[in-house]
């Protein structure tokens, strides 16, 4: 565009941008001209009649005396969707000055209400014997009851979806009534509701271009042919394909309207995704500082399902590089094999090492829902304490762990808990030079009361019992303090100390956190906190104790803590710290 021209329609736009605005302020606001007034406590009545008429602006006195007609008919209708057949409806229309727009006046006596006096749910067919259909249906309207359109509509809705979830595609109201007498004030509720036969899955079916080995992807599928249908058999099959990584569309058709003698066929229709990804990312904590993190990742190597990746993780105090390759077992949503290589590189006050690690875990969910791991793994360790302990280490280590978690959201919970438990152990006899049982236990509790009152509390206690310490190496001995374990102390700090006052770790750890968080706005929390803890040698060595206040902000990408913390015990390095870190509670 030429200069003049860009120049011609820029001025254009302007002028009419200010002729918009003039004409904005040329004419008065705008308000509300209808206000409803109810006798008596009834704001749900107040509320539903405003709603019903809606917003009248911009008109006349007489404008408004001739809409006032209009205007009592849809209170009238909002009062007897909850109950009040018989009110008494009064308008007046105030004149309004220069500045002030005529209002019209609605004065309601709500009068008596209708109560339910019979109500009568009978469901027929298959249906009749389904106790998870026939059970926990909406208790209200009841009997005794002020009547509730809403309710009643809820509770017809309810019938209708449980039967859609669970199969039960034929089923039809056979009567659906709901008799009002004004008169008497008394209100009949009748539903019954014939379901018919209970529609059944199929054969499972994929089409073709998935690539994938067809005994891979019927592991994914939880049901067999002639199962009863349910939604959710069809959801979770959808979640735990789209989940997996080897797709990025999953298509399943379950429509009824394919069904064969009340068998519905699953197809599915699955696209590939990406082979490989490569992600990363930069995060903070007081514990470790700024940290880089990367991950490349390849999805499927082969029509077997097999998958490899490298992670890595930089920051001041600690460096590694870990890779991995999986075999997915049966089912492949939780049970896998994975072989690992890692290299990791600690710098921790004054606590240096070098650890090599080859490894092999065996997943498994049990039928209970804790994830059991069965795992062997070789670690060779350089490490050097302060200059005072120098040494390397060569362990093989079998170990067996279980682990549960409940949340009722991954990212910001409400409620739920974590529990861990991890045992692993070496013997010289066995490519070890050292005997060692290490034991590390964790808990962690989330409850949320009256939607805004969170209190959460977590556990640390572990152990490792030799014949030997001087030849445990620093990854397998406890250290405590920093953002996740006592706060007020440093990352690491609180354990025993040699001669020269340098940690060393200990023998044992034992931690315990109380934590009440207050949200103030949406996604923001106010905290209060105490956490108690050591490591130590001797189960009856003193604890240290921290106390302090901090802030939550729960940020798209998860919850972000900024807490102040007062370490309340000055002879194991307590003071003033700020604690940063992120992640979900639990």
């Amino acid at each position: 565009m030429p200069p003049i021209d860009y120049f011609v329609t820029i001025c254009r736009f302007r002028f009419r941008c200010l002729c918009l605005i003039a004409l904005l302020f040329a004419f008065p606001a705008l308000a509300q001209q209808v206000s409803v007034n109810v006798e008596g406590d009834h704001p749900q009545l107040k509320a539903n009649a405003e709603a019903f008429i809606g917003d009248v602006e911009g008109r006349s006195a007489d404008n408004l005396r001739r809409y006032a007609s209009t205007a009592v008919s849809q209170a009238e209708r909002a009062l007897r969707a909850l109950g009040y057949y018989r009110p008494v409806i009064d308008w007046r229309v105030e004149e309004g000055d220069a500045d002030d727009l005529a209002e019209l006046i609605l004065d309601i006596q709500p009068g008596p209400p209708v109560r339910v006096t019979s109500r009568k749910v009978d469901i027929r067919g298959a249906a009749s014997s389904d106790e998870k259909f026939t059970n926990n249906l909406p208790e209200h309207p009841a009997v005794g009851d002020v009547l509730n359109h809403g309710d009643y509509a809820n509770l017809r809705d309810v019938i209708q979806t449980r039967a859609r979830r669970r199969g039960y595609f034929d089923g039809e109201f056979v009567t659906r009534t709901l008799r009002v007498d004004p008169e008497a004030l008394t209100a009949e509720i009748t539903l019954v509701y014939d379901s018919g036969k209970r529609y059944q899955l199929g054969a499972v079916t994929f089409e073709d271009g998935h690539w994938f080995e067809i005994g891979l992807l019927r592991d994914f599928v939880t049901f067999e042919p002639g199962t009863p249908y349910h939604a959710d058999e069809i959801a979770r099959l959808n979640s735990d394909l789209s989940s997996s990584g080897y797709f990025s569309g999953v298509d399943i058709d379950a429509s009824p309207a394919s069904a064969e003698d009340g068998v519905i066929p699953v197809r599915i229709d699955l696209t590939r995704r990406d082979r490989r990804s490569v992600a990363a990312g930069v995060g903070f904590s007081t514990d470790v500082g700024p940290r880089l993190r990367g991950t490349w990742r390849e999805h499927w190597i082969n029509p077997m399902g097999h998958r490899r990746g490298v992670e890595t993780e930089l920051s001041k105090p600690r460096q590694n590089l870990t890779t991995w390759y999986e075999l997915p077992l049966d089912p492949p949503m939780t049970d896998l094999i994975r072989l690992t290589a890692g290299y990791q590189r600690e710098d921790i006050e004054n606590v240096e090492s070098e650890q090599l690690v080859l490894g092999q875990q065996w997943q498994h969910q049990l039928d209970d829902g804790w994830l059991q791991v069965l795992s062997i793994r070789w670690e060779g360790e350089r490490f050097n304490i302060g200059d005072d302990e120098k040494g390397t280490s060569s362990l093989l280590l079998p170990g067996i762990g279980y682990s549960k978690r409940h949340a009722d959201s991954p990212l910001d919970p409400s409620r739920g808990y974590r529990l861990q438990l991890d045992v692993t152990g070496s013997h010289r006899a066995v490519l070890s030079d050292a005997d060692i049982l290490h034991v590390n236990a964790f808990a962690k509790g989330l409850y949320t009361l009256a939607g805004n009152h969170r209190f959460l509390a977590r556990f640390h206690i572990g152990g490792v019992a030799t014949n030997r310490f001087e030849d445990v190496p620093p990854s397998l001995r406890f250290f405590a303090g920093g953002d996740q374990s006592v706060r007020g102390y440093g990352y690491e700090t609180l354990s025993p100390e040699n001669d020269n006052g340098v940690p060393v770790g200990g023998r044992y750890v034992m931690v315990g956190s109380a934590e009440y968080q207050y949200e103030f706005v949406d996604n923001w929390r106010a905290a209060v906190f105490v956490d108690h803890g050591n490591a130590v040698n001797d189960l009856f060595d003193p604890l240290a104790t921290g106390a302090g206040v901090g802030i939550r902000w729960v940020s798209p990408v998860g919850p972000l803590r900024l807490d102040v913390a007062k370490g309340l015990d000055p002879e194991f390095g307590g003071g003033w710290r700020i604690h940063f870190s992120m992640g979900p509670e639990l």
